[in-house]
């Protein structure tokens, strides 16, 4: 049995994705960001797959101590039921903040949920990718298209805070982090994906918003798709076989990205700047 492990699932693209491979057969190891929401998202999938392997973990990822303490618990857990395998990781918890707001760690909060806190999560879970042949997706945004990465002030702290510029710059983080991670792991059989939900009906956007933010929220949302839609990308990428092999993907077709944010060697210097914001002096440790 393949498993998966989904970060955001209790609600929304995460929740949907969870549903999809539950459908398919998949062992599904949810996390959530809080143990209430988390309880209850396991009670509704329980009740809709009886006789499925499902469990669930709760943190919030935004900060790094919670990154680990929740990583420690599914290693754990992966080395009893799984043997330390991992099929699939799927980093799709992500924010949007109308303020500039630090986590505990000094990290702007966009960017410490949105990006690091998948990078260390994948960091943290290499060694059962490796043991599972596995792959990891990330949720980006065609919002990630004609930005930049600002090396020079990546968490907006020197300059007037942009919540739409700072949410497009994870967004080309998750796409960056993809091919890095590609170049560095596709030897040895893994994959990354970064994908394109579209425009989907969630609740991303009123989570800790206000004004203007959460006005046009509310217009677009009632144009987004069903996160159900968007989920059949995610279920297509965990299971296809084998396995795709172009990087960013939308209505479970490869589609373009901007290739103009890869000139130069931003995804490496994102790659070395996010390690050294989480603390890491090797990635994934060393291979098997």
């Amino acid at each position: 049995m393949q498993t998966a492990v989904i970060t955001g699932a209790t609600s929304g693209i995460g929740y949907a994705t969870a549903d999809a491979l539950l459908k398919k057969g998949f062992h599904v190891l949810i996390i959530g960001r809080t143990m209430h929401n988390t309880l209850q998202a396991l009670s509704s999938l329980r009740e809709a797959y009886p006789h499925a392997s499902i469990n669930g973990f709760y943190g919030d990822l935004m900060q790094q101590d919670e990154v680990h303490r929740v990583a420690d618990e599914i290693i754990a857990y992966l080395q009893t039921h799984t043997e330390g395998a991992l099929s699939v990781l799927i980093n799709n918890a992500g924010a949007v903040r109308t303020w500039y707001t630090t986590t505990l760690d000094g990290i702007e909060q966009q960017f410490a949920l949105n990006h690091l806190a998948g990078f260390l999560l994948t960091h943290r879970l290499m060694r059962s990718l490796r043991l599972g042949h596995g792959r990891m997706i990330l949720t980006s945004s065609a919002s990630h298209k004609h930005c930049r990465i600002r090396f020079d002030d990546i968490m907006y702290q020197r300059r007037r805070y942009s919540c739409l510029g700072a949410y497009k710059q994870t967004k080309l983080c998750n796409v960056l982090f993809a091919e890095e991670y590609n170049r560095r792991f596709a030897s040895e059989g893994l994959r990354a994906y970064a994908v394109d939900p579209g425009l989907v009906n969630t609740e991303i956007g009123f989570k800790q918003t206000g004004g203007l933010v959460k006005l046009v929220w509310a217009l677009r949302k009632a144009q987004g798709v069903p996160a159900e839609k968007s989920a059949r990308t995610f279920a297509m990428l965990a299971t296809a076989q084998p396995a795709e092999t172009n990087l960013y993907y939308y209505d479970c077709k490869p589609v373009a990205y901007d290739r103009h944010a890869f000139s130069g060697d931003a995804p490496q210097l994102l790659f070395d700047l996010s390690q050294r914001l989480c603390g890491i002096t090797t990635f994934g440790g060393e291979r098997l």
